[in-house]
């Protein structure tokens, strides 16, 4: 149940990462077997609009009218994202409970991050302090999934 809180982790900076990670790895065939997944999340125009979607938001975040996480869409993406990825890492008998616990933690990384990113916006400006929010957020995401197709 841990990977379910730590791939809501990354849902909090970024929506779109962790869904898009969890669909690839279900496309491949690498998320656990008795995983809670809907068997959906690894067709494979499910996968590829994921990647679109957290490509596009990648490249939006560095956008000056990029709209705060925190706004009622983001966290509903947020809490939409992090829900279903934390249900693909549980095992099938706990999808509703992974599901909850992904949903929470994003909610909770959605405020942490967007606090640590304005003050990093104020010195740093926006582009930069993106960037390496970009590669922290989808290093994590790909880990939690590596660590869950190992298990």
């Amino acid at each position: 149940m841990i990977r379910s809180i730590l791939i809501g982790l990354p849902a909090g900076a970024r929506a779109m990462t962790p869904l898009a990670a969890v669909t690839d790895a279900a496309h491949r065939g690498a998320l656990p077997r008795d995983n809670g997944a809907p068997a959906w999340l690894g067709h494979p125009l499910v996968a590829m609009g994921a990647k679109a979607l957290a490509a596009g938001e990648l490249w939006g975040d560095k956008l000056p009218s990029a709209p705060d996480r925190i706004v009622l869409a983001g966290m509903a993406a947020r809490v939409v994202s992090g829900g279903l990825a934390g249900a693909a890492l549980a095992p099938r008998r706990h999808a509703l409970l992974g599901a909850l616990l992904g949903a929470t933690a994003a909610v909770g990384a959605a405020y942490i991050t967007f606090d640590l990113r304005m003050r990093a916006l104020r010195r740093y400006g926006q582009t930069p302090t993106g960037l390496v929010e970009d590669g922290l957020t989808v290093a994590a995401a790909q880990a939690v999934v590596a660590s869950a197709a190992r298990a």
